[in-house]
């Protein structure tokens, strides 16, 4: 673990830039922070948000309004990767209207070397690459980048480094994500995960706790720990200690009303994790288990390291020990060597466990994994056939597990003012799902108890009410007052 020193001076340079740009052009630099991909991109842009604001810039929401845009960037998938391509395009008509205009370049995709020719050969109007493992360099590599007249790129091949205590602009005052570890060891044989974010590397359970204890005097209520499989946790440290252990340590920071986590990979699940969960009162009822595949040859050949009996095995195991338990999932098809034979063994896992929603992908060939080397490509035309047909019954049994909650009276988090109906708010329950209802924006950040009214399938529209259950509208005849704002 390493702490933060040099930002200071880092910071210093990029002020300077800073105090030279608001020179030429009268105002601060407007930066604009684009984030692809998982909940790991999300924390690290937050981070480089901050690193921004403290060394004067100002944070705008669009790239139209910036000076500075910076894209973290996913490669899972390659659509992810396109999906920058296509706004690289947009900004280079952008730069030659602004020619002061910065873009920088940084995460997972940029630690694909023929990505990073790619761009210096076709989008040279690009100023700073940076990839995963030098994030906490950024401040320095944005004063770089200040003071050259041309590209400057630096990407990591691996690190082993953690570095603590970097500024941080939360997106939410109510909610965070933390970062409990960052790398995979596991090595699916279609993910490039690992050989972009790096083996793993757990943090110190002191730092861990320390920063939770900071995020709840800041007002933060609910976290979400974050690593590419949390239940692989602490075996990396000096004195090892498992992910159970640390969510029971969590639990009992004053303050931290729920916990989430993500992501868990099946093989590593524990009977004392299931214990943890079963018997805390702040582990939200909702655990995240990517099965993927539901053919053992798929799974095999996928490097899954469970079988089929295993994973149902697991989620009875979780069932019994936690009835209300929510479970979503990952899923893929059209993997090298799958057929339709090997699809409906999937869709007889989504039957079985009755998922409350599955994320559902198309197989995407990353060059440089195992299975992009596979024989036995599937064809498009087969490939669609599976997905549409595992989708329809992902859609099913979501809806009607969903369907289940109704009339139940639940608790909701208030995140945010409905985007749709700006009458409403959204609340999310402790089982992950959304539900809509008519409430004060200044609810937002708060518990509220809300009555499930219409299941629309995956999410709920509903009403708030009081601690005795009866609607807030219809006893106080307004939806808000000062007992639900403390």
């Amino acid at each position: 673990m390493i702490k933060t020193e040099g930002q200071d001076a880092d910071i210093g340079r990029c002020r300077e830039a800073v105090d030279a740009f608001v020179r030429a052009h009268g105002a601060a630099p407007k930066a604009c922070v684009v984030t692809f991909g998982c909940q790991m991109n999300a924390r690290d842009s937050e981070k480089l948000s901050g690193i921004l604001l403290a060394s004067g810039h100002e944070l705008v929401e669009t790239e139209d309004e910036a000076d500075f845009v910076l894209y973290n960037t996913c490669t899972v998938r390659d659509n992810a990767n396109q999906r920058v391509y296509g706004r690289l395009g947009v900004l280079n008509s952008l730069k030659k209207k602004k020619p002061y205009l910065k873009v920088a370049l940084c995460g997972c995709m940029m630690q694909e070397q023929k990505v990073v020719e790619k761009i210096k050969k076709s989008y040279r109007f690009v100023d700073l690459i940076f990839g995963t493992h030098n994030i906490f360099e950024f401040a320095r590599l944005l004063a770089d980048m200040y003071e050259s007249d041309g590209m400057v790129a630096e990407i990591w091949e691996g690190t082993d480094k953690i570095v603590e205590d970097l500024p941080v602009k939360r997106k939410y005052s109510y909610k965070s994500g933390v970062n409990i570890m960052f790398g995979c060891n596991n090595f699916c044989s279609y993910c490039i995960v690992p050989y972009v974010r790096g083996r793993e590397r757990s943090r110190e359970p002191k730092d861990i706790l320390r920063e939770i204890e900071a995020l709840s005097e800041d007002g933060v209520s609910e976290i979400m720990l974050l690593g590419q499989n949390v239940n692989s946790y602490g075996k990396t440290l000096e004195h090892p200690m498992t992910f159970a252990e640390l969510l029971r340590e969590v639990e009992q920071i004053e303050g931290i009303r729920r916990i989430r986590f993500m992501t868990s990979h099946p093989k590593d699940l524990s009977d004392e994790l299931i214990a943890v969960m079963r018997d805390s009162k702040k582990i939200c009822r909702h655990l995240h288990l990517p099965l993927q595949a539901g053919s053992d040859r798929i799974l095999k050949a996928m490097n899954r390291q469970y079988t089929k009996a295993q994973y149902l095995a697991l989620v009875d195991r979780l069932k019994k020990e936690i009835p209300d338990i929510a479970i979503t999932t990952d899923l893929i098809v059209g993997f090298p060597g799958e057929t339709l034979a090997d699809v409906e063994e999937t869709i007889d896992v989504v039957r079985r466990v009755q998922y409350d929603n599955a994320f559902t992908f198309i197989y995407s060939k990353r060059t440089g994994t195992p299975a992009a080397a596979m024989e036995n490509q599937v064809p498009e035309k087969i490939v669609r056939e599976g997905f549409d047909k595992l989708l329809a019954v992902v859609q099913e049994t979501a809806k009607e597990r969903a369907a289940l909650l109704q009339g139940k009276v639940m608790e909701a988090l208030v995140e945010e003012v409905n985007e749709q109906d700006p009458a409403l708010v959204t609340g999310r329950l402790s089982n992950n799902m959304l539900v809509h209802f008519k409430a004060d924006k200044r609810l937002v950040g708060k518990y509220v108890m809300v009555v499930l009214d219409c299941c629309h399938g995956f999410y709920y529209t509903g009403r708030m009410v009081d601690w005795l259950g009866q609607s807030k509208h219809t006893r106080l005849g307004k939806m808000v007052d000062d007992q639900w704002l403390n």
